[in-house]
């Protein structure tokens, strides 16, 4: 588990992170969210005792970072894929790594296999492409076995088909029991992978919630109507309804009391169904005033 409890981090005027307090549980895939500059990078660092904070405490398993006897067994974590010596192979940088945790050197061979690196276990890491650099980071990240992963951007330079493993990798873990706390820009992705989201804007906590919950918000329900007359019968006198074309649309009542109305009132439907809103929608809306590195409307437009 990782606890966050007012974590605040100031690089001299500047507050990166403002007061953060939340708690990433076992057992989900957290989505970790916010625009550029929103402090994630940061938080993640104090997370790991890359950054001090001026303030607050983040703890992984109830202790800091810096307090762990082998943190690798503990914590593992891809925040930059690049942040390896380039000359060495893939296998001797994870057996650096294993050595210095007193994980056993049969560990590597076991963490190239998943990742599917076995037979370039003896190639330059400096000669792997952005995809390949992306898998020997996660490699180092399940070295130790760890309870607690943390990841940014894992599937940054990855083609479909590793996209698609790192979503089922990031649910098999958490199926395991594991803390899972993912960091990402790609939001169609996160909608597929994520159980929890935290938002976060200009440093601070925006939403902490399960995913279907902040979806649930911008949900629609579409009764397609038989008749402009069914139509008009079904919308009289439901709080949220609107009518488009030969539809009524109603937002913040439930699919199936939206059926069971239709029957009680005699109204024909040729279509009913849910519109879930994207998760996209949903987080443009909650970093709205949030984007430090935005650009206006009018520049948008091309005025």
């Amino acid at each position: 588990m990782i606890t966050v409890h007012a974590l605040t981090k100031r690089f001299g005027e500047k507050t990166a992170v403002d007061q953060l307090t939340f708690t990433v549980p076992p057992g989900k895939v957290t989505g970790f969210l916010g625009p550029n500059g929103a402090g994630k990078s940061t938080t993640m660092r104090m997370m790991l005792g890359l950054d001090r904070p001026t303030s607050g405490e983040a703890l992984v398993d109830g202790k800091r970072y810096s307090e762990l006897r082998w943190p690798l067994r503990t914590v593992g974590a891809l925040l930059d894929a690049k942040a390896l010596h380039p000359g060495r192979s893939a296998v001797k940088h994870l057996l650096a790594m294993a050595r210095s945790n007193d994980i056993p050197d049969r560990r590597v061979e076991e963490v190239l296999a998943t990742v599917g690196l076995t037979d370039v276990a003896s190639k330059r890491a400096g000669q792997f492409s952005l995809g390949m650099g992306q898998r020997l980071g996660i490699a180092g990240a399940l070295l130790g076995d760890p309870g607690v992963l943390l990841f940014d951007e894992p599937v940054n330079g990855l083609d479909p088909d590793g996209v698609r493993w790192v979503r089922q990798l990031m649910r098999s873990l958490a199926a395991e029991g594991r803390t899972i706390l993912v960091s990402s820009h790609l939001m169609s992705e996160m909608q597929l992978t994520a159980d929890h989201l935290l938002v976060i804007g200009k440093g601070r906590l925006l939403a902490d919630a399960p995913l279907g919950e902040l979806l649930a918000d911008g949900s629609v329900v579409r009764a397609r109507c038989a008749t402009p007359s069914d139509g008009a019968r079904l919308a009289a006198g439901l709080p949220g309804a609107r009518i488009e074309g030969d539809s009524v649309l109603v937002t913040g009542v439930p699919v199936e009391s939206i059926g069971d109305l239709a029957f009680e009132r005699g109204v024909r439907l040729h279509g009913l169904s849910e519109e879930r809103a994207s998760l996209e929608q949903a987080y443009m809306e909650l970093t709205a005033d949030a984007v430090e590195y935005g650009v206006d409307s009018a520049r948008k437009a091309g005025v």
